[in-house]
């Protein structure tokens, strides 16, 4: 397909104004859990900018939030949660208030898919794309043993080191519960889900392999056997050489970049028909200009001769002014 499609991590964000001003009027969990507004939220870029992809309003720490884990976003700080440090505290999880918890990020997806039904008319409901998401089970695991967000997640990973039963009974639970939430947004609308795997990086080899890639595979083969036709996205950010074992070893449909990926290498690297999603970086948006075009020109033609859907190595920064976007997607949609 050329030009490829385009739709961009954090699209529905803090660099729209219609996002700040309903910014203004609950906070980020009361927006993310309540229909009306986080379906609002998704909409915002289809309508600005005519994106091929609408990405769910949500966030990767729903899912421990829905099991009882307490949550709250805090201002210049971002997500604090309890930690889970020890068997007992991982117990007091209950995975079986998720569906009751989530049932608005169900409806937030079913009036997303009718609206964009609606806006491109019955004849085409599917020109604008549906994801889903959620966090893979590392990244996920990440915050809620370090409490937050961190730059080593050093908590996690002694846990991991130190007491690897307790940890896997971990991950074994968000491979659970993941995959179960995942499917519950197919069933919502979702056309395509993403796995968010933000932290894998981190890790050395047999533990990518061990906590990445195996809880992956697992959660793609419970998607695969139910929904065969529908694209599961993952993004091992800074994966770096572990990347093309990942795409081998997941099963997954599409591989998202991270700004550090050079396209064509990765390309020459996994199977021809896996989809590579990427991979500008989110810098050269803030910046703008002819910096920008010539760097978003160069991706797209390292993608051409293969399925390439463009995106950002990571997410829009907030102080990206919205004319740079603007002029991103009129570039990239030249022929």
């Amino acid at each position: 397909m050329w030009p490829p499609p385009v739709w961009l991590m954090r699209q529905a964000g803090r660099f729209l104004p219609e996002f700040r001003a309903l910014r203004e009027k609950a906070d980020f969990l009361t927006r993310c859990m309540t229909p009306d507004m986080a379906a609002e939220i998704t909409l915002q870029p289809i309508r600005r900018f005519a994106m091929d992809g609408a990405i769910l309003f949500s966030d990767i720490l729903i899912l421990p939030w829905a099991m009882g884990q307490s949550l709250e976003f805090i201002e210049k700080r971002g997500p604090v949660l309890t930690p889970i440090r020890s068997r007992a505290d991982l117990d007091r999880l209950d995975p079986k208030r998720i569906a009751e918890r989530t049932a608005p990020v169900a409806e937030t997806l079913r009036r997303v898919r009718n609206a964009l039904g609606e806006q491109v008319g019955a004849a085409a409901p599917d020109t604008v794309t549906l994801i889903g998401f959620a966090g893979a089970p590392f990244t996920v695991s990440c915050y809620m043993v370090d409490g937050g967000s961190s730059k080593e997640f050093a908590q996690t990973r002694l846990m991991a080191f130190r007491e690897p039963a307790l940890f896997d009974r971990l991950i074994d639970l968000l491979t659970e519960t993941t995959a179960t939430m995942l499917a519950d947004q197919i069933e919502a609308g979702a056309q395509a889900v993403m796995l968010f795997d933000s932290w894998s990086g981190l890790l050395p080899p047999q533990e990518f392999r061990r906590h990445v890639i195996n809880p992956s595979r697992q959660i793609v083969t419970f998607l695969k056997e139910r929904y065969p036709d529908v694209p599961v996205i993952g993004f091992p950010r800074l994966a770096g050489v572990m990347a093309p074992e990942y795409a081998r070893e997941t099963g997954v449909d599409a591989m998202a970049l991270d700004t550090g990926a050079d396209l064509a290498t990765v390309a020459s690297q996994v199977r021809s028909d896996l989809v590579l999603q990427g991979n500008l970086d989110p810098v050269a948006v803030l910046a703008g200009g002819e910096a920008m075009v010539r760097e978003a020109l160069a991706i797209r033609e390292a993608g051409r001769g293969r399925s390439h859907v463009f995106n950002l190595g990571h997410g829009v920064l907030p102080e990206t002014p919205t004319e740079h976007v603007g002029e991103l997607i009129a570039a990239l949609r030249t022929v």
